[in-house]
């Protein structure tokens, strides 16, 4: 029953409702209100304050998810490693969007064609990396640099480049550019780059897609990875490479826990997805 409150508290923690968080766990938003009283009651504090419709969470229980989150998640994930897959066990791959758009949708399309029982979702990399610690993925197929400590197997595929896409000739390094989220622990080392070359970051999306329309609408140059530019079909013409910029490259990874790779289907699609970048 601990361990359930504790799950409970994490998904509240991210949904931030007592009804989507019901939602995620198939269960009630009664439920979820019975799990965190049960879990207030055996830790003998506070976890939750109401806050109109959301819920906020009290000191307490940000350092309890700070102490516990880490190694629940890895309990989680070794659990889901001793889980068989049948031939209709739903496998999670979980992707940064850009790369499902640039690298995988073809493949992915023939793929299915033999293995219908695959669940894509899209996260930014802090998220897929937890998602595979935890087992929630069966697979990551992410982009940026991952954290200094983790606990599956990290298959390099490539170093994806960048380009600047504006729609208007350059001839120089600009001084101001759109990046995406700098404070993204994937994307933090562009900014000592920036920096160094004296480029400010003028905006900061969250989306590689709307930084390239911003700059293709000369609102500024935009910096953009290779497969958002495949993926939009951006004219050679727009995109410009400079020298300077030749160490803003993101690495793009195949993560997964070393016991699932001994899976028969996920080997195979980690395989697939590998040899795509061979």
């Amino acid at each position: 029953m601990l361990l359930e409150g504790i799950e409970t508290l994490l998904v509240l923690a991210e949904e931030g409702t007592m009804s989507r968080t019901g939602s995620r766990l198939y269960i009630s938003q009664s439920a979820v209100s019975k799990r965190i009283a049960k879990l207030e009651a055996t830790l003998g504090t506070k976890l939750i304050i109401p806050a109109g419709r959301l819920i906020k969470l009290t000191p307490d229980a940000h350092a309890l998810i700070k102490n516990v989150g880490p190694s629940f998640n890895e309990i989680r994930g070794l659990i889901f490693e001793h889980q068989n897959l049948d031939d209709q066990s739903i496998i999670t791959l979980d992707c940064s969007e850009t790369l499902v758009a640039g690298y995988l949708a073809n493949a992915l399309g023939t793929y299915f064609q033999k293995d219908k029982y695959i669940s894509i979702t899209t996260h930014h990399t802090p998220v897929i990396v937890e998602n595979v610690q935890s087992g929630k993925a069966s697979i990551g197929f992410c982009a940026g640099h991952l954290p200094a400590h983790y606990s599956f197997v990290a298959e390099h595929l490539m170093d994806e480049p960048f380009k600047l896409v504006f729609n208007q000739p350059l001839t120089a390094l600009p001084k101001a550019i759109v990046v995406n989220d700098l404070k993204n622990p994937s994307n933090i080392s562009q900014a000592a780059v920036l920096q160094k070359l004296g480029i400010t970051p003028l905006m900061e999306m969250d989306s590689y897609t709307a930084s390239a329309q911003l700059a293709l609408a000369g609102i500024a140059p935009a910096l953009v990875p290779q497969s958002i530019v495949k993926t939009l079909s951006i004219d050679d013409k727009y995109c410009f490479e400079f020298a300077e910029l030749a160490e803003l490259t993101r690495p793009i990874y195949l993560i997964y826990r070393q016991n699932s790779y001994k899976q028969p289907r996920v080997k195979n699609l980690v395989e697939t997805i590998a040899n795509l970048f061979a």
